[in-house]
């Protein structure tokens, strides 16, 4: 468990899984000629020249500021039927590893999902008694509007599946919130609009005693796109406005004091975003 504090906020990552991951996973077009001008800075903890992949995570964040206690992102979580293979029907101690991190379900306060993929809304619920129910029966459960509405109207194949299993239980528990634009979670937290990859796609910004740090989301999945920001997954709703948003974003946040928190990074997670003349980069916590 890597661990980071931003003025009074403590952020913490508890993983659910991580490694190599094939570039084309997430991207149509990523050849090892994209990554050769970038390796100073992306090999090895980011990206293996030898085996031409990256190394991602799926993790959540845990944000414990002024009495509350925020997770942002829950992952892909157990039991839950998938059609990658790699993430059917897990069996992960997740639940334990948030122990660790000093957790336990019924003392979270709030939970933000950046959006509503697959492997961020997975531990909203659990397995008991064969139905779904909330695995944090205390918190607010804050989703955007729009990103609510898109999933409901697009109800077809496995994004069904992750409505009907992790997402709207929760609503039908009365504990989740719709929320639209720039939002004030409380404590210093904030959900910053960052759409493109999905409609309602947000970041999470926070700030303490004047120091900053901003959780991506899948605004961008690695850090290969801080150097070439115009490259998109292959699973933006809306391509244009991702990779517009996305330098939006690194131009609003680099060459500051800000901490930028990675969703599918590899350790370490975060650093600080700088310009040159050969574009973006990450400066990492140990440079």
């Amino acid at each position: 468990m890597q661990s980071l504090k931003v003025g009074d906020i403590s952020v913490a990552r508890v993983v659910e899984m991580e490694g190599p991951t094939r570039p084309d996973f997430f991207y149509a077009a990523a050849p090892p000629e994209l990554f050769l001008p970038h390796l100073e800075w992306l090999a090895p903890w980011s990206y293996s020249p030898e085996t031409h992949r990256m190394n991602t995570s799926v993790h959540t964040y845990v944000l414990r500021t002024r009495g509350l206690t925020v997770l942002v992102d829950t992952c892909v979580g157990n039991d839950k039927p998938r059609p990658e293979p790699f993430w059917d029907k897990l069996s992960i101690p997740y639940l334990e590893r948030l122990a660790a991190a000093g957790v336990t379900p019924e003392q979270v306060d709030v939970v933000l999902c950046t959006h509503l993929h697959v492997d961020h809304v997975g531990w909203n619920t659990r397995l008991r008694d064969g139905r779904w129910v909330p695995t944090f029966p205390k918190a607010r459960y804050l989703f955007q509007r729009d990103e609510l509405a898109y999933w409901e109207a697009h109800r077809v194949g496995s994004d069904r599946a992750v409505l009907e299993d992790s997402v709207l239980p929760v609503v039908r528990a009365g504990l989740a919130e719709q929320v639209t634009g720039a939002h004030e979670v409380g404590g210093g937290v904030f959900l910053e609009p960052t759409p493109g990859h999905t409609p309602g796609h947000y970041s999470v910004r926070f700030s303490s005693k004047g120091r900053q740090g901003v959780i991506t989301g899948d605004m961008m999945h690695h850090p290969i796109q801080i150097a070439e920001p115009g490259l998109n997954s292959q699973y933006c709703v809306n391509p244009a406005q991702a990779a517009a948003t996305r330098r939006s974003f690194l131009e609003r946040y680099s060459d500051r004091d800000v901490q930028v928190f990675g969703t599918h990074f590899a350790p370490p997670c975060w650093g600080r975003v700088v310009s040159g003349s050969r574009g973006f980069r990450l400066i990492l916590p140990q440079d």
